[in-house]
């Protein structure tokens, strides 16, 4: 009885200690992911039709070659861009960081996306979704989406530091 237990126990931390196909088992894969940009939060204050917006992001900047260039607020479905915070400078030593900006021109109920955009690789797939009245969520955006709107002004002109 004691050997049948034994090896049912060897048995059991075996099969406990393989890999599970739908797990990331390259640590390094799990870190870039943590180390990309992200909206970590949104507050929001103000009327409707002229909110100003606070958001939190989290990115790895470097230095001008490697800074969140910007955030800002689009539709639901992606296809209009709302508002733009561009953002002048890197953050280096303050992570995260919160930068505010408005009148963002929605009412209380739109469900809109806040996302933030890299200088050098894009726009963020760890953005936050929801209304004013309603708050907001993370969400996972596809690589791709909306990615059209990088294009539209405000944009930034340089990076100060």
């Amino acid at each position: 009885m004691k050997s049948l237990l034994s090896l049912f126990l060897i048995l059991f931390f075996i099969s406990c200690s393989g890999q599970d196909n739908n797990t990331p088992n390259d640590t390094s894969e799990m870190m870039e992911t943590d180390s990309n940009l992200s909206v970590q939060k949104v507050t929001v204050s103000g009327n409707e039709n002229n909110y100003q917006f606070s958001v939190t992001l989290s990115s790895p900047d470097t230095g001008c070659e490697q800074y969140a260039d910007w955030w800002e607020v689009i539709s639901e479905d992606g296809t209009t861009l709302i508002y733009r915070r561009v953002l002048g400078h890197s953050h280096v030593t303050e992570q995260p960081f919160t930068r505010s900006g408005g009148g963002v021109n929605i009412s209380a109920t739109d469900i809109v996306i806040i996302r933030g955009h890299m200088n050098n690789t894009g726009y963020s797939v760890n953005a936050m979704k929801g209304s004013v009245s309603g708050g907001f969520t993370s969400i996972i955006l596809d690589a791709d989406f909306a990615s059209t709107l990088s294009t539209l002004e405000p944009l930034p002109t340089n990076c100060a530091f």
